[in-house]
């Protein structure tokens, strides 16, 4: 059995640092080898020269050019690259808002991954107040957060939280000021998440 885990989330939830500090626990505890694919490092420098030419913004990661032409390819890389590395028996920690793909479902649907029984699937939604997200992206002063931070009233349309049918085999992380005890609680429900053959995560 590999794992395939998600941890998806709009921006400033604090995707990135949460999945540097469970990489090294939930390998230990699982005993698996893991991976990190972190979509904003293998797409950044690409994402950047591509919209540089287009619009000589190399930082626009938010405009309907990126958004209708560039967003989802560089999602179906990753999951692709996923892939790969499940099949060489390596689990994968995968790290991206994906939110479109978590509102549709995707992320449980192990026919548009074209992953089999064996493969695990757990998927996190880190969430966080839209208030907390704006301030940490303005305190990261990122030049990818220019065009979000100057289009936030267009931008904030597409924050949501899951709820309803969304919700079933999702794990939530509210990661706004999470104490260790959070922490641990979040890596025990990864590990014992994800029953081979059904398709979504324990709930």
């Amino acid at each position: 059995m590999t794992r395939l885990v998600f941890l998806c989330g709009h921006a400033g939830t604090g995707k990135t640092s949460l999945a540097k500090r469970l990489f090294g626990p939930l390998a230990r505890e699982t005993g698996e080898p893991f991976c990190l694919l972190d979509k904003d490092t293998l797409y950044g420098r690409y994402s950047a020269a591509a919209m540089g030419a287009l619009t000589q913004d190399p930082n626009d990661r938010d405009s309907p050019l990126f958004l209708q032409h560039l967003r989802d390819p560089e999602y179906q890389g990753l999951i692709d690259t996923a892939r790969e590395n499940l099949e060489l028996g390596v689990s994968v920690l995968v790290v991206g808002p994906l939110s479109r793909e978590v509102r549709d479902r995707k992320l449980f649907d192990r026919a548009w991954l074209n992953v089999g029984p064996q493969v695990a699937i757990t998927v996190v939604w880190i969430h966080t107040s839209e208030e907390t997200a704006h301030e940490r992206i303005i305190a990261r002063a990122h030049p990818i957060d220019a065009y979000k931070l100057a289009h936030w009233d267009e931008y904030r349309k597409r924050r949501f939280m899951p709820s309803g049918a969304q919700l079933d085999g999702l794990i939530l992380f509210d990661n706004t000021a999470p104490a260790e005890a959070d922490y641990d609680a979040l890596l025990q429900r990864i590990v014992s998440a994800g029953r081979p053959g059904t398709g979504q995560s324990a709930p």
